[in-house]
């Protein structure tokens, strides 16, 4: 092996190594590893005044360097750089890592050739001797570069691509815009994801492009997936800023307060905002986000009240007891004294389609105590309702009985449990073209008058992408879930229906 190839071997072994605290730009003092002292070093970028210039992490891109895991998605604000650092930390971990598959996909065809220019930018700018010696290229076409002494190769991909991974062993994959992605997203990533071992490094990072398909339920279901989230809002760039005198800023509305407090905003970046929220208006708070909620618009007519969910989103508390990897999230404890209602939407079971759910209230108040989300086949969902129900003061259990709740009540029946919401004669709840937007309605009269009720995060998140449709039905948008609203409206239903029950 060849000296200079040894000496990138041996820092492709120390990249995470940490390092001592220098001093960058703007007096700014961090504390690096390996990885980031080398690309600050020798890889250049070129900034918004088209100057060439080192790789100084900004803020978001330390930010992220300093909690990335294995598995990262990423939201953001436009232009923070993130698709920069990402082609950076990858292109280092290619040259110092021999035998490394690395892949970026863009959303597009001129995305992709963007992203490979910004890393041919970095080849380019080596020295000479390593472009001559381990670094000389035996491929680089438009979006492929090839490292025949290493045995490495760097890519760039579009998400048009349905075959980008198929054959491959991807060590570092980026898959950029993902909420931007056309013609069978989830198939793209799946194939993707499934070309990379389970050392290997993924970042799924986008600007949010509305409330609902892949990007979005990515981001939802974070914690169950084992991604780390990362948020990343506009102030996070320091030139999203206009002079201004203290007396064009004021008086601040209660909003702009807010962020002021929150976030530490000056009266430049207050200018800023508003002069950005009178161009863009309601597509301002998408493209510049500033909170991992507010940013993903929901599409079409939304049933429930933007400003109610909202509302109940500000007093959202962290769950008292969590369960099953997240699956079990409690909120409120069952009391002695207490009556409570559950409300069962199920599902078939397996890892694929919609989750069946499962929402605890107050019999009294119709606070949310518990919500169980999750793949369960009908028998092991029968056996965790008997466990959540005796948990919580011998629950009435209100099962949908549609599809696979047949198969939840008779598994119920056999194990004998009786507090089974009963309508008629029949065993469970009946969802139909009658009983639907009754139950929607309720849920959405509650939601407005009393939003405080509301506990669960993943709820209000599906309220936001649950539409009226063409046909003058209702439901979730294309890419999202509605199981725990339907969960909800049941419970609520059921305790309308047994009012005075004892």
């Amino acid at each position: 092996m060849s000296d200079d190839i040894a000496l990138l071997q041996r820092l492709g072994m120390s990249l995470e190594s940490k390092i001592a605290a220098r001093r960058g730009p703007a007096n700014f003092i961090s504390c690096e590893t390996v990885r980031d002292f080398l690309i600050a070093s020798v890889l250049r970028v070129r900034n918004k005044k088209r100057g060439l210039v080192r790789l100084y992490p900004n803020r978001a891109q330390q930010e992220f360097a300093r909690t990335c895991t294995h598995r990262n998605i990423v939201l953001k604000a436009r232009q923070l750089g993130v698709t920069t650092y990402v082609a950076a930390r990858f292109f280092v971990q290619t040259i110092t890592r021999p035998g490394t598959m690395t892949v970026q996909v863009a959303h597009d065809q001129e995305s992709a050739e963007e992203i490979f220019k910004i890393v041919h930018r970095f080849w380019e700018n080596l020295p000479e001797a390593m472009k001559r010696g381990a670094l000389i290229r035996s491929r680089a076409n438009v979006r492929q570069m090839v490292f025949p002494r290493l045995d490495s190769e760097y890519r760039v991909a579009t998400a048009a691509d349905v075959n980008a991974g198929r054959g491959l062993t991807i060590h570092n994959l980026h898959c950029s815009e993902v909420a931007r992605w056309l013609r069978d997203p989830a198939e793209v990533l799946a194939s993707l994801r499934a070309a990379v071992p389970p050392d290997g490094e993924i970042v799924l990072e986008s600007t949010p492009n509305g409330a609902g398909g892949v990007f979005y339920e990515e981001w939802q279901h974070a914690n169950e997936t084992g991604y780390a989230r990362h948020f990343f809002p506009w102030w996070y760039d320091d030139e999203y800023r206009e002079e201004s005198d203290a007396s064009d800023v004021r008086p601040l509305t209660p909003e702009e307060e807010d962020l002021v407090r929150r976030a530490e905003l000056t009266k430049e970046q207050i200018a800023w905002r508003r002069n950005n929220r009178a161009q863009l208006r309601k597509l301002a708070a998408q493209e510049y986000a500033e909170d991992p909620i507010s940013c993903f618009l929901a599409s079409g007519e939304c049933v429930f009240e933007l400003e109610a969910i909202d509302r109940a989103f500000e007093t959202t508390p962290v769950p008292v007891l969590v369960r099953e990897n997240g699956r079990l999230e409690i909120w409120l404890r069952p009391r002695p004294e207490r009556q409570y209602i559950i409300g069962v939407d199920p599902a078939g079971g397996g890892t694929e389609g919609d989750y069946a759910c499962a929402e605890v209230i107050d019999r009294q108040t119709a606070m949310q105590c518990a919500e169980l989300h999750g793949h369960y086949s009908p028998r092991e969902l029968a056996m965790k309702l008997i466990d959540l129900a005796r948990t919580y003061n011998e629950a009435l259990l209100v099962v949908e009985r549609n599809n696979h709740g047949y198969g939840v009540l008779a598994n119920l029946r056999a194990a004998g449990y009786e507090k089974v919401f009963r309508d008629g004669s029949q065993d469970g709840w009946l969802t139909s073209a009658v009983t639907k937007p009754a139950m929607i309605e309720n849920l959405a009269a509650i939601l407005s008058i009393k939003p405080e009720l509301f506990q669960s995060e993943r709820l209000l998140a599906e309220c936001r992408t649950f539409v009226r449709r063409a046909d003058s039905g209702s439901g979730s948008n294309s890419g999202s879930h509605d199981d725990c609203v339907m969960a909800m409206a049941i419970a609520l239903a059921g305790r309308a229906a047994v009012v005075g029950h004892k």
